[in-house]
């Protein structure tokens, strides 16, 4: 069973037996209700810190979990008042309170806080009720007042005295007025919606010539524990009798005023006559005091001469008449009045612009919107009247949108009149002018400003057809290699482009081996190439949008595979055997410096720099006898033998190509000095030997080039059929040429518009240059073809 919960708490602690006596009386009174809310009771001025209660363990909660729960005070103020600890669930004062700021009147001052926890959600209401402190004293609006009071004055006459102002509420309020000890006065109070109101009654009669002037104090006394009082001094002067009082000639004026004249301008000249004589006779002007705050801002009337004279701005607009009430007061003892009414009324001139005020707009339009849509209704207006507030409305500018009245008098439908097309201009500022009928006119312009929305009327396009990438052999499968990239005119999701690779059907088609990311068109290959066996292939990607329908374009790509350094050098001479180049040279001793001793002779499947062979003398028993041609291989002696000089001598020769990360091989050639005798016979046996050796290198020679020579008719002929089928100028050629020396050099051209790449070796030409960006045995030649060459 629950039951509603009342916790009472103040200053200092709760009060247990309000808890309970609470807690019972609901238990009688509502049985088995529903918990609700719980409340708790706070003093204001509290200082910052002071505990409310606590209100996770009244609302049940688990102290250990208010951390985990984010237990929390929601508040929708950005300065909140009370928060909770969420160390031990306590509900307490985090700002200042004050009551009079927080509630106005004397009514309960109640704070709902919304108590927030999470994992599972809850929340909870918790009332706390602000109660007042006696922190305000009663004050009067004035300090001293002055009442004239004729002597002739029957006693039980009431005079209203000035209120006092106390913000606290309840017993803190003003309970009572007292008044200083007389035999002539005593204080009434009245009560009324705005509280108490004092009254000074005369009680006995005054006679001026024993007393003419009384001193009074009124003190205004609240309810506080201890009470805190305020006091007026209150001056009461003894008049003679007068009786007669001034007269108007009527009782209601009535004069017409344009707006807007010059502050100072005398409206009227009051004239009120008394028959008294002397100074009972002499009168004075003055405004009733029951007035608007407004007539007393607009004019100000002479006191002596009665003359009502402008103060401030007199605007038709803001008030088309003004009230004045008028009293003249004699002089006499006691002063005698007369009032009348004047009323002033405000003639209209056009001072005031139209005004535009956009009803209702529609601020994206579709550009496939048909002539006649409504974008947007306008009403205009003007707080002139008459002439003055007849207007005229136009579009100024030219737009595609036109003003088409309405049923009722200035309301305006903003309407199109041509075929919007947001490609062209997606955006209009649409510029209304209103001008009134008044002399001189006025006018006002309002700018609309529309966004013109996208529809899918763009197909995707590619900035450049076809296309033409340049791919290091060897590349790491899986990873991207390339990306192809189209732009849509259109918008968001009329312009979010998907790509794919159009697909051949054939088996074992390079198609097969790429894959594109539909999202961003970058282009990976799922194997790696080889330049040696593929050295461009070609194929469609096809760019379609995300607009309903959708549109899409092809392009198509030509892909050129550029050579890496990959392969070794192979030694062909001295041939290879058990894993190893080794030779064995004989030469007589009597052989003359410069004497060819061998050549050793390599190879390399790569092109260009990554062809291009340098030989080098890894190991040399005597640098002094033999040399090595670093691009030959050429050894050669450097000076005749002496008899000082060893038999045999061991060369180990390093062959490695020009590519980033070099990769070489070693030869061996054993040169043996022999004696001429020696040498001439056995060179029979040797020229045999090299007779056969020299078949050799000359096969191998003739199947690279064959095969080379075949891989370059087969370009030819591919590229010449894309040539053909093609407007765009891609051609390639492929070259392959021994070098002088036997070692074999490669050059590989291609031809990319008006620009021709070729893949070098040793032999370069001399008006080559290196093309930027490209890879590094890519040189761009000068375009040496005639105007009849394709």
């Amino acid at each position: 069973m629950c039951c509603w919960i009342r916790m009472e708490i103040d200053s200092k602690h709760r009060t247990k037996d309000g808890s309970w006596f609470a807690f019972y009386l609901a238990l009688l009174l509502f049985g088995k209700q529903t918990l609700a809310q719980t409340r708790y009771s706070i003093p204001e001025e509290v200082q910052e810190g002071t505990v409310v209660g606590n209100v996770a363990k009244d609302l049940g909660l688990d102290i250990t979990s208010l951390i985990a729960r984010r237990f929390r005070v929601v508040s929708g103020s950005k300065d909140a008042i009370f928060e909770v600890n969420q160390n031990n669930g306590a509900l307490y004062v985090d700002k200042h309170i004050d009551r009079e700021e927080l509630c106005q009147g004397s009514g309960a001052c109640l704070m709902e806080l919304k108590i927030l926890v999470e994992t599972p959600l809850e929340i909870h209401y918790v009332i706390v009720e602000i109660t007042d402190v006696n922190d305000h004293a009663p004050s009067f609006p004035e300090r001293e007042q002055i009442l004239e009071i004729a002597e002739q004055t029957l006693p039980g006459r009431r005079f209203q005295l000035h209120t006092a102002r106390d913000p606290d509420a309840g017993i803190n309020s003003i309970r009572t007025y007292t008044l200083t000890s007389n035999e002539h006065f005593e204080v009434n109070i009245r009560q009324s919606d705005a509280g108490k109101i004092p009254f000074l009654v005369l009680k006995k009669s005054l006679d001026r010539e024993n007393k003419n002037k009384h001193t009074l104090l009124v003190t205004a006394v609240d309810g506080g524990k201890p009470p805190k009082s305020g006091t007026l001094n209150v001056s009461i002067i003894v008049l003679d009798s007068n009786d007669n009082r001034p007269l108007f000639s009527q009782e209601i004026y009535q004069i017409v005023l344009q707006e807007n004249v010059a502050v100072g301008t005398s409206v009227f000249q009051m004239n009120a006559t008394d028959l008294d004589e002397d100074t009972n006779g002499e009168v004075e002007y003055s405004l009733g005091k029951t007035l608007t705050r407004k007539v007393y801002d607009m004019f100000e009337l002479d006191k002596l001469t009665g003359e009502i004279i402008v103060k401030g701005v007199v605007d038709y607009e803001e008030n088309e008449s003004y009230e004045l009430d008028v009293e003249a007061s004699d002089k006499g003892t006691p002063p005698l009045a007369g009032e009348c009414r004047v009323i002033i009324k405000i003639k209209d001139v056009n001072d005031n612009p139209p005004e535009i005020e956009v009803t209702s707009l529609s601020n994206t339009v579709s550009e496939d919107s048909k002539p006649g849509t409504v974008i947007s209704l306008i009403s205009v207006t003007d707080k002139d009247s008459g002439v003055n507030g007849k207007m005229i409305s136009l579009i100024l500018n030219e737009v595609p949108f036109e003003l088409k009245p309405s049923y009722k008098e200035n309301i305006y439908a903003v309407v199109t009149t041509g075929v919007l097309d947001r490609e062209e201009v997606s955006h209009y500022d649409i510029t209304i002018k209103a001008t009134d009928c008044g002399e001189p006119p006025l006018s006002t312009v309002k700018t609309l400003s529309i966004q013109i929305s996208d529809v899918n009327d763009n197909i995707p396009y590619f900035q450049h057809a076809p296309l033409a990438f340049y791919l290091i052999e060897n590349n790491v499968p899986g990873r991207s290699v390339f990306s192809v990239s189209a732009q849509d005119n259109d918008l968001s999701e009329n312009a979010i482009i998907s790509y794919h690779i159009v697909r051949q059907g054939i088996q074992n088609d390079v198609m097969s081996f790429l894959n594109v990311n539909s999202e961003n068109g970058h282009i990976s290959a799922l194997k790696s190439f080889d330049f040696e066996t593929l050295k461009t292939f070609q194929f469609q990607v096809v760019a379609t949008d995300s607009g309903t329908p959708s549109l899409s374009s092809n392009v198509t790509v030509n892909v050129f595979i550029l050579d890496q350094n990959d392969n070794a050098p192979v030694i062909l001479y001295p041939v290879s055997s058990n894993g190893s180049a080794e030779g064995v040279e004989e030469i007589p001793r009597n052989v003359n410096a410069g004497h060819l001793v061998t050549k050793v002779r390599a190879y390399d499947a790569d092109i260009g720099y990554n062809g291009w062979l340098l030989f080098s003398l890894q190991e040399l028993t005597d640098h002094s006898l033999f040399g090595l041609d670093r691009y030959t291989g050429q050894i050669r002696t450097l000076r005749s033998f002496t008899e000082t000089d060893e038999a045999q001598h061991k060369l180990v020769i390093l062959v490695k190509d020009n590519g980033n990360v070099s990769l070489s091989a070693t030869a061996t050639v054993v040169v043996k000095v022999v004696e001429p005798k020696e040498a001439f016979a056995a060179s029979d046996v040797k020229s045999a030997a090299m007779d056969e050796e020299e078949n050799n290198v000359t096969f191998y020679l003739m199947i690279t080039l064959g095969s080379v020579s075949t891989l370059f008719l087969i370009s030819i002929i591919v590229l010449i059929a894309m040539q053909c089928s093609k407007s765009t100028d891609y051609t390639s050629k492929y070259l392959q040429e021994p070098n002088y020396d036997g070692t074999l050099c490669h050059s590989i051209q291609y031809r990319s518009g008006e620009k021709r790449y070729m893949l070098v070796g040793p032999r370069m030409s001399i008006g080559s240059t290196i093309a930027p960006g490209s890879h590094a045995n890519t040189l761009m030649l000068p375009d040496r073809r005639t105007a009849g060459e394709i």
